[in-house]
């Protein structure tokens, strides 16, 4: 069995033990190092605050274990995801998945609702480069019929709903989705989905990757987060057929504190140095921080209901989330997200328009005027960004903002003097 966290990094650490010991660990957890969280995803250590002093924990959390003695073409596997705490408890500052918890509690605590949702992954398999003509189509899946079956079935005995799996636009390019989640499964889904599309590729000698883009010049990889909110009694309340857009009056304050704060949680939410590659515009990513109505340009996205479902229009209702990729920690992330949100229902913000046209045809101050800004368009950029807004990082525990600046100028440093191509090529090895 493995006790794993996800990092700032977006990577999956961990620490294996006999599972005979399970109930031990439980309660006693595994030991953690707090320079643990400097090490980026290249595998250097950036500037830590912590040096090689101090002791924590990782603490799994049973509701997580995976758990997969498959027949369906699913390897076994063991693991589960962890809180890391202080030895004597208490939730550790720099745990990712303890900083979502804390921020969907927020949300909670100031609109008495839960989030309601589930995360979509693209990812490329390296070895297909030459596949033109496939896109979308039966054939593409066929050809990788057993990968995508296989990687379904892992889901379903993980204990993860499967939605689809279909072969995307770009080269090897495949997308998987899961079911709507509550709270933090929602992020933890996400984070297992993706350790499973790794886990199903390996034992097929394929070597997937999650980078934001291989290439400048071709298809990139999102993370999109599909949202929505239950009331207590577990009514969907995202929708109101009289609101703005169809938006309720929370979902639709919540939007916009999302758009108001989104140049300065994109550091969190596209945090690689080629994130901005990809968030251009005319990519089908995310570059100006707008509301779209079904378009898929826009950073969040009311996505369409269908008048022909079984399924309640309320219960389908739902935005989407763009700006975000596979570099980033899907707890870290939703967390960024979740505080936007609330910051959003907290200062009673109006909803704002949804653009229906070319934004990057429009100056800077014609921008303005409409209340838009050019998203950051490098990761320098985008960190300068979130240590100046004070509102941002006073949303995450006391020191974070600083180790996470940190750990990125590390990421930034290991690059160094790599061409656009060489640099590239790193993000695609590591992740």
């Amino acid at each position: 069995m493995v006790a794993c966290c996800g990092d700032l990094s977006g990577k999956v650490r961990g620490k294996a033990f006999p599972l005979a010991q399970m109930d031990k660990r439980l309660k006693r957890g595994v030991g953690w190092t707090p320079t643990n969280v400097q090490i980026t995803c290249f595998d250097n250590i950036a500037e830590s605050p912590f040096g090689s002093l101090g002791d924590l924990v990782l603490i799994p959390d049973p509701a997580t274990r995976v758990s997969i003695e498959s027949e369906e073409g699913a390897p076994n596997e063991n693991f589960v995801i962890g809180n890391i705490r202080y030895t004597d408890g208490r939730p550790w500052e720099f745990c990712t998945r303890s900083i979502l918890e804390t921020a969907l509690d927020r949300l909670q605590r100031v609109a008495g609702v839960t989030l309601y949702g589930a995360f979509e992954h693209e990812f490329q398999i390296k070895h297909l480069v030459s596949d033109i003509g496939k896109a979308f189509t039966l054939g593409g899946f066929q050809e990788e019929r057993h990968f995508c079956e296989a990687i379904i079935a892992a889901m379903r005995e993980a204990g993860v709903t499967p939605d689809t799996i279909l072969k995307e636009f770009g080269a090897g390019q495949f997308e998987v989705t899961m079911g709507p989640q509550k709270g933090v499964t929602i992020a933890d889904h996400s984070l297992i989905t993706r350790e499973l599309v790794g886990l199903v590729a390996r034992e097929l000698g394929y070597d997937p990757t999650f980078t934001p883009i291989r290439d400048s010049a071709g298809v990139g990889n999102g993370v999109h987060v599909h949202m929505s909110m239950l009331d207590a009694a577990g009514n969907p309340v995202t929708h109101d057929p009289a609101g703005k857009h169809e938006l309720s009056d929370v979902a639709g304050k919540f939007v916009a504190g999302i758009l108001k704060y989104l140049d300065s949680i994109i550091a969190i939410t596209a945090p690689s140095v080629v994130s901005y590659l990809r968030l251009t515009p005319h990519r089908w990513s995310a570059a100006f921080n707008n509301l779209g109505f079904r378009d898929r340009e826009a950073s969040v996205r009311i996505c369409p209901v269908s008048d022909i479902s079984d399924i309640a229009r309320a219960a389908q209702f739902n935005f989407e989330f763009r700006a975000a990729d596979g570099a980033a920690n899907p707890h870290l992330a939703l967390a960024a997200i979740v505080h936007a949100g609330v910051q959003g229902i907290e200062e009673g913000l109006a909803v704002p328009e949804a653009t229906q046209e070319d934004l990057s045809l429009l100056g800077v101050e014609a921008l303005a005027a409409r209340g838009y800004v050019r998203l950051p368009q490098t990761l320098e950029a985008a960190l300068q960004r979130f240590r100046g807004n004070a509102t941002v990082c006073g949303w995450f525990p006391e020191g974070f903002a600083d180790v996470y600046v940190k750990h990125k100028e590390g990421e930034i440093a290991y690059l160094s003097g790599k061409t656009q191509a060489e640099i590239c090529a790193a993000y695609e090895s590591a992740y």
